[in-house]
C-alpha cells in the first residue's frame, strides 16, 4: 500500500538534504517543532497544508514542487512509468482567460 505520508516525508527530506540544510535549521525556519518535523519527514506523521506550506517556505521550495515530486513518485510507485509533464489544454486555457493578478 502506498502512503502518500511517507513519499511527502521522503521528499521534504531530499529536499531538504539537497539544500544542506539540518532538521533543526528548518523546523526553526518553519516554526514547527523539530520532533514533530522528524516524524513528518519519516512518514510517521501527517502533515498539515499549513505545515507543508511553512515548511516548504523554509527550504526555499514552491509547494508545488514538493507536490509534483510527491505525484511523480506515486506514480511510480502504481507501475505507471510515464507520465504527462504538460499542464492540460484546458487548464490552460483558463488560467490564460483570467485577468493577471498584478493588475487587480
Amino acid at each position: 500500500m502506498i502512503l502518500v505520508r511517507q513519499e511527502i516525508g521522503e521528499v521534504l527530506r531530499d529536499f531538504r538534504l539537497q539544500k544542506g540544510r539540518t532538521l533543526r535549521q528548518v523546523a526553526g525556519r518553519a516554526s514547527v517543532a523539530l520532533g514533530y518535523l522528524s516524524e513528518v519527514e519519516r512518514g510517521q506523521k501527517e502533515a498539515s497544508s499549513e505545515i507543508l506550506a511553512s515548511v516548504a517556505d523554509a527550504l526555499d521550495v514552491p509547494i508545488s514542487a514538493i507536490m509534483r515530486e510527491v505525484g511523480d513518485r506515486i506514480s511510480v510507485l502504481e507501475g505507471l512509468h510515464t507520465f504527462p509533464d504538460v499542464v492540460p489544454d484546458d487548464l490552460v486555457a483558463s488560467v490564460e482567460a483570467e485577468p493577471a493578478l498584478s493588475m487587480r
